[in-house]
């Protein structure tokens, strides 16, 4: 039955779009509104740190073309797509939390994972029945079944599930599927790569010219391993990192697995070194100043790609059509509360930079204070592409609003989860979760500037930050009386939104330890 409706609606949406031709055709005065095309701009692992133009970067990074694509758009200051690279990614292309994603599942040799594509339908497979053509160049984490035939009229893959063994070649040659066929070793620099297929693309290879398009453009960089192009190894030279304030400790007001984490250790000089077990993200005994430089090392090989994909956007004539999105799944956090990487709740674990562009058309050299979430992409192309109906029901919301005016008020909160590598109903039982680099599940909710944590935990503490006097996230203010009726209301805002999303585990939860009253 679910089908049968699906199948009504696309055929009205169809019908809709005749419709409005027929209509143009009547009223010749009235000139036929192109569909945008959509150019979705996807970094791994890029924290906001790196991108010269967000408070709080590096002070020495520069990152000029990032910088230009805000200047061109609006840049928001906080966006939570995930906590690690593939439930970001399922979230993006589905528009549910993990929680809500049918039939996804990790087993075998990771990143081995599978779904029922019945079950969890990814939205480009829309656009394509509504008349755009849809491409995907560059990495895949979201199951062997990279989508090509049917979410994809063109793809350029590293399907990391599918080939295990490459999984870690993010800068070394890769094996690329091109439109499903068997798949090639290509060498070169990966960045480098995806950035002339886009290139040509854009231009109008492997691809309808006479329809409008999208392109899912997923860089492998700046992933570790920290492998700068050629061209970058002698960047950012005699930089010096500070180190972050609890890196070592103490994390006065956070959970018990925050206050165990012991990945670094004094080098002979005094300086941050990372000690834990050597693979293919870090080289034991790297400083903190050599990874984190290494890190935007890797960076200027995309900032110099971006200048190229802007420049064919305008020497092919549609710079003013094409809705530009550049973010990432999420985060690095390098040291700050402890962490080596991803995975925890805090911003400088999984906060990513977002930008939406699109000259004529969106407001230039904005930003926006509205923290979102991977959840709202989906809902907002749906509306931008001017489809006011979704094909299923989504977690996230429209930020078209927000587009038009990013200094509106909003009301709605936003909410991210990390269920490790659950995903759907395997996410019911918090009691049963699976821990990851010994993080433990949370939710994370945020309304303006206040933001709170749940460790799904029993008798963990809570967490309540207000970024606007605290952004490094060191002052629990979920400890403090004075502040309890915040952390009640917080509780119970997260609570409602869960339930709005329908999470299974709302009323599974853990209950946290009695804060002070």
């Amino acid at each position: 039955m679910r089908d049968i409706s699906f199948r009504c609606w696309i055929v009205l949406a169809l019908l809709a779009a005749g419709s409005f031709r027929t209509s143009n055709a009547v009223h010749a005065q009235q000139p036929k509104k192109k569909r945008p095309n959509i150019l979705f701009i996807f970094t791994d692992d890029q924290s906001f740190r790196t991108v010269s133009c967000y408070p709080g970067a590096y002070p020495w990074v520069r990152t000029p073309n990032i910088d230009k694509l805000a200047r061109m758009g609006i840049r928001f200051n906080a966006a939570y797509n995930g906590s690690w690279c593939a439930p970001s990614r399922a979230t993006v292309l589905t528009g549910h939390h993990p929680f809500g994603i049918k039939s996804m599942t990790f087993k075998g040799q990771y990143p081995s994972s599978s779904y029922d594509p019945a079950q969890c339908r990814f939205w480009p497979a829309i656009f394509r029945q509504l008349g755009y053509f849809t491409a995907q160049i560059g990495k895949w984490h979201t199951g062997t079944d990279a989508g090509f035939g049917r979410d994809w009229d063109y793809q350029a893959v590293w399907n990391r599930p599918k080939h295990p063994d490459n999984a870690p070649a993010y800068y070394k040659p890769q094996l690329i599927s091109f439109n499903g066929k068997k798949e090639q070793l290509v060498p070169g620099y990966s960045t480098d790569n995806y950035t002339n297929w886009a290139v040509d693309f854009i231009k109008g290879k492997n691809r309808d010219k006479e329809k409008p398009w999208l392109l899912w453009l997923c860089y492998g960089a700046i992933h570790g391993p920290f492998t700068p192009a050629d061209r970058h190894k002698n960047a950012y030279p005699n930089i010096k990192v500070d180190t972050p304030k609890d890196l070592f400790g103490p994390r006065t007001g956070k959970p018990a697995y925050v206050q165990k984490l012991n990945v670094w250790a004094r080098g002979p000089q005094g300086e941050p070194i990372y000690k834990g077990k050597g693979d293919y993200q870090n080289r034991n005994g790297v400083t903190l100043t050599e990874g984190v430089r290494e890190y935007n090392q890797c960076l200027m090989a995309f900032d110099e790609g971006l200048a190229r994909l802007l420049q064919a956007l305008a020497d092919s004539g549609q710079l003013e059509n094409t809705l530009i999105i550049f973010t990432s799944d999420q985060g690095y956090a390098w040291g700050y509360h402890g962490f080596r990487h991803k995975l925890g709740p805090y911003d400088d674990t999984i906060r990513s930079p977002l930008i939406f562009a699109m000259p004529g058309t969106i407001p230039a050299g904005k930003t926006c204070p509205v923290p979102v979430s991977g959840v709202d992409f989906a809902p907002t192309l749906f509306k931008f592409a001017g489809f006011d109906k979704l094909p299923w029901k989504m977690h996230g919301r429209d930020l078209t609003p927000l587009l038009k005016n990013p200094d509106m008020k909003w009301t709605d909160p936003m909410l991210i989860t990390h269920t490790g590598r659950r995903f759907g109903k395997d996410t019911d039982d918090p009691s049963k979760m699976d821990i990851i680099e010994g993080v433990p599940w949370w939710i994370a909710t945020r309304d303006g500037n206040t933001k709170y944590i749940r460790t799904l935990v029993k008798d963990e503490i809570e967490e309540l930050y207000d970024l606007s006097t605290d952004p490094d996230e060191l002052t629990n203010l979920a400890l403090r009386p004075a502040d309890r009726p915040t952390l009640d209301r917080m509780r119970t805002l997260t609570i409602n939104e869960l339930r709005r999303c329908n999470a299974g585990f709302v009323n599974n939860m853990p209950r946290p330890k009695t804060q002070a009253k």
